[in-house]
């Protein structure tokens, strides 16, 4: 759910908001796209009916600007049309729209449960936007197996199976899922690993599987185990390790020490889960607990995750394009677009009330599976755990502002070593990949004052280039890079264009690039190349070479030197790891994949069936037809692909 952006704080400053592709600043000019767009919203005022839905306001290039929910549609985008009842951001808004899109819906709620989906697909910039690409991790005890397996999840749950969660990290469910494993004994492996054992494996050796594989423990009691592990999982801690510590007692009393050392470990395991969790969930069974901060126009929200009485972890959220919004507002925001991934706990705990509170619990039932309530405690060991989340999110907000100073210095170092008018708002770095010309492909990754964005990262097969040649692989990178900005964004208003281009090579690479950029008639975007100085793989001694054959240096610890450093490792990481795996798609390649048609199913009957794609290439078209799961259809086409006529 997001809200309608309200005015901007007093002292809001034209520069800081322009990082939102926006302005707070209104001026005269703009007074004829103030009724471009007030026509543009009238126009479609006059299509609607009072029924609840999500409207997108759009610019003259189609790009979404805001995304809005309402109860009566034509009430709320009529709004719009009375300007001088709104705030200057909204001014700067409406003069910038140019169409709308709407969507009705059943209910207020299922239109926020959309709200939020269109927000993060679309990332508009009068939104205010919950930075977080990365997914929750999950536990999944599959119950499709025999022997089912522990693992951890991330992404859409298709998977049979009880999964737990949310985990703040991919560290904290890591942590649990060892001691799980020394806890229960449960398999980590793949069902194609356990088929092919004939031997236990090294967790086998050091206490953290039954082995399985090799038949060291049966079905029942690895299904004892199972079911021990949903229990603890689900809530009912308290009763494995009462469970466990009888099992113990008993094993002792018959003098089975070594039976009874391993109880003890797995009672070990089970008290160290439970002593982790570094909060106090007493009393609660699922919750998730959410505080918010703010100071100085900036926002964080720290979250608590607690299942089956256990804290799953912790983490601090940043919402960006927050301004003239209160922290309720902005909480209410965060919690619309948080929920639309992660499933909500039945219970949400808050530090404060919330405009819309029933409507969120409404929208929010669907995906938990029955009523969710939205609270805000007033005493008692809830509240106690809200005034913890509340400590939690100051000193996130106020580590991250120490952080984003110490940044902004660093960023405008930076402008005033390479001579940039200012600090770059982006930067992007290229580098090539390849062995003795062999799978070479072009890597960028993308850098801003708040870190990499790394859903932005590209790489280029290359096509052209002799792929011995580290410059002209770097002139066609480029060429493709910046042809293709050129013919989507001409007028560089989508904020995709370049403030800084950081290349990895020394002369000759700066030479090439600026080559390809003046064929394409771009003279104005900052080149710098960065290559090991005299004594050549000694970190500390780069050179910086500018497009008028300048060289310059930096001190061996000047903390400029260690970013730009971090930016050239960042973009040879992502090269070499994309080289590598282009490289190992092409070792496992198989020439049945040049067959059309084919799917991996059909490639593996064929595969297994002949041996291998010499014996399918061989076979007549009788023998492919008797192939496991292949068609008449599907062979007749493999025998043309190695049987052509004519």
């Amino acid at each position: 759910m997001a809200r309608t952006p309200s005015a901007p704080p007093a002292n809001a400053t034209p520069d800081r908001f322009n990082e939102d592709r926006a302005s707070y600043t209104l001026r005269g000019s703009d007074q004829p796209d103030i009724e471009a767009g007030v026509a543009a919203i009238r126009e479609v005022v006059q299509t609607l009916r009072p029924k609840p839905g999500v409207y997108r306001m759009l610019d003259a290039r189609g790009d979404v600007l805001y995304v809005g929910k309402a109860r009566v549609l034509k009430n709320r985008v009529a709004n719009y049309t009375q300007v001088d009842r709104l705030p200057l951001r909204l001014k700067r808004m409406v003069s910038q729209t140019r169409g709308m899109t709407i969507v009705t819906t059943n209910s207020e709620a299922e239109a926020l449960l959309l709200e939020a989906q269109l927000i993060k697909r679309f990332r508009p910039p009068y939104n205010v936007l919950l930075r977080d690409d990365k997914s929750f991790p999950f536990i999944l005890l599959r119950t499709d197996h025999a022997y089912p397996r522990i693992s951890k999840h991330r992404g859409a749950r298709r998977a049979k199976g009880n999964y737990y969660g949310p985990f703040a990290s991919a560290g904290s469910v890591n942590v649990t899922i060892n001691a799980l494993q020394k806890l229960f004994l449960l398999r980590s492996c793949t069902d194609s690993f356990l088929a092919r054992r004939d031997r236990p494996c090294l967790l086998y050796q050091i206490k953290r599987c039954s082995a399985p594989c090799v038949g060291r423990i049966d079905e029942a009691d690895y299904a004892e185990l199972v079911g021990e592990a949903r229990d603890f999982l689900g809530g009912k801690s308290g009763a494995v390790q009462a469970k466990l510590e009888s099992q113990m007692a008993e094993a002792a009393t018959a003098l089975d020490f070594e039976r009874a050392a391993m109880l003890r470990d797995r009672l070990r395991a089970a008290t160290f889960i439970q002593g982790s969790q570094g909060i106090n969930a007493a009393g609660l069974a699922d919750a998730d607990v959410f505080a918010a901060a703010a100071n100085g126009g900036h926002f964080a929200v720290q979250a608590f995750f607690i299942r089956g009485g256990q804290n799953w972890g912790h983490r601090a959220f940043f919402p960006t394009h927050t301004e003239g919004l209160s922290e309720a507002e902005v909480l209410t925001a965060f919690l619309a677009q948080f929920y639309e991934e992660v499933p909500p706990a039945r219970l949400v705990l808050v530090d404060r009330e919330l405009p819309e509170a029933e409507l969120l619990a409404e929208a929010f039932a669907g995906a938990a599976g029955g009523k969710v309530e939205i609270s805000v405690p007033q005493r008692g060991d809830r509240r106690r755990l809200l005034e913890q989340a509340s400590r939690n999110a100051v000193e996130a907000l106020e580590r991250r502002m120490a952080e984003s100073g110490t940044k902004a210095k660093i960023w405008r170092e930076m402008a005033e070593f390479l001579e940039l008018p200012e600090p770059p708002a982006r930067v992007e770095v290229y580098d090539n990949s390849h062995i003795q010309g062999t799978h070479a492909l072009g890597a960028m990754i993308v850098a801003g004052p708040e870190g990499f964005l790394k859903n932005q990262y590209r790489k280029w097969n290359i096509k052209t280039a002799q792929t011995n040649d580290d410059f002209g692989m770097m002139r066609e990178v480029m060429g493709r890079r910046f042809a293709r900005a050129q013919d989507e964004d001409p007028d560089r208003d989508s904020g995709m264009w370049p403030d800084l281009v950081l290349i990895d090579g020394g002369k000759g690479q700066m030479s090439s690039v600026k080559d390809a950029l003046e064929e394409l008639g771009i003279e104005d975007v900052a080149l710098v190349a960065i290559a090991k100085g005299p004594h050549h793989g000694r970190e500390g001694r780069e050179v910086f070479h500018f497009p008028d054959g300048r060289e310059k240096m930096l001190p061996e610890n000047s903390p400029l030197l260690f970013h730009l450093q971090r930016l050239r490792d960042e973009v040879h990481r992502f090269a070499i790891g994309a080289h590598r795996d282009k490289r190992s798609r092409t070792i496992t390649a198989s020439p049945l994949d040049e067959v059309p048609g084919i799917g991996p199913a059909r490639k593996r009957a064929l595969l297994l069936h002949f041996g291998t794609a010499g014996g399918v290439r061989a076979a007549g078209l009788e023998d492919l037809q008797k192939a496991p799961g292949v068609s008449a259809t599907v062979a007749q086409a493999v025998y043309d692909f190695y049987h052509p006529k004519g």
